[in-house]
């Protein structure tokens, strides 16, 4: 109900304060389980990617959050479900697959924590996970400009554009026999990729980053385009 309520709200203000606009929204599904992950570089996202998204978005947050009076309780009803900072959380885990189970879509940021705008960094393995296990599909969106206009480190948002891109779903089934943790770095790959595909011209650099620097911070494959620009996140939470 809250979500419903604060959801026309949400994407009048920003559509007021940041142009926001979608792109691709006819490749979200419209009905059944699905996974939507995208790049982080703000506190805006998840109502940035929930607004332009032409269904309701649950997502994770980090833990700390629940425990601010009223805001925890705001968040659950904005179907936001906590997730640990830090290391695995296989009580998150087992959420978000039930969610997936009810028939949910579910925003997931594989690179977890906020980083700079316009660069991808190498995910964390929760959404990987996640996709695999479940089947579901898998939505890529890239957010562009969300971290011009509120950056890490900033105490208010500025006024600026943002722009979200929906691609093409991707599908992960699991191969029984095959080695599950190669199993989730393709699909970790493939979803950046993914992401990576989505972004600007202007963002090129990034998105054509070699496939050396991919290596050297742990990463292997082809992708179709090349891999991103990787750095260190943490596991796929909101924060």
């Amino acid at each position: 109900m809250l979500y419903a309520i604060m959801k026309p709200l949400a994407v009048l203000v920003m559509r007021l304060l940041f142009r926001l606009e979608a792109r691709g929204t006819e490749h979200v599904p419209r009905d059944g389980a699905m996974l939507v992950v995208a790049n982080h570089s703000s506190l805006l996202d998840p109502a940035i990617v929930g607004g332009m998204a032409p269904r309701p978005l649950s997502f994770l947050a980090k833990e700390e959050l629940f425990r601010l009076p009223l805001f925890g309780w705001f968040l659950h009803g904005l179907n936001a479900r906590p997730l640990k900072r830090e290391g695995a959380d296989p009580r998150a885990l087992r959420t978000a697959l039930r969610l997936l189970e009810e028939g949910h879509a579910l925003l997931v940021f594989p690179e977890g924590t906020r980083g700079d705008e316009g660069t991808l960094r190498r995910p964390k393995g929760g959404a990987a996970l996640l996709a695999v296990l479940s089947g579901v599909p898998v939505v890529p969106a890239y957010v562009e400009g969300s971290g011009r206009v509120w950056p890490r480190g900033r105490t208010l948002p500025r006024t600026g554009k943002v722009i979200v891109r929906f691609g093409p779903p991707l599908r992960f089934e699991r191969r029984q026999g095959a080695d599950r943790k190669e199993q989730y770095e393709a699909a970790s790959r493939a979803m950046m990729e993914a992401i990576a595909r989505l972004m600007p011209a202007s963002a090129a650099p990034a998105r054509r980053s070699s496939e050396a620097e991919f290596e050297a911070v742990g990463g292997t494959g082809r992708g179709t385009e090349g891999p991103p620009k990787y750095t260190n996140g943490r596991n796929g939470q909101h924060g």
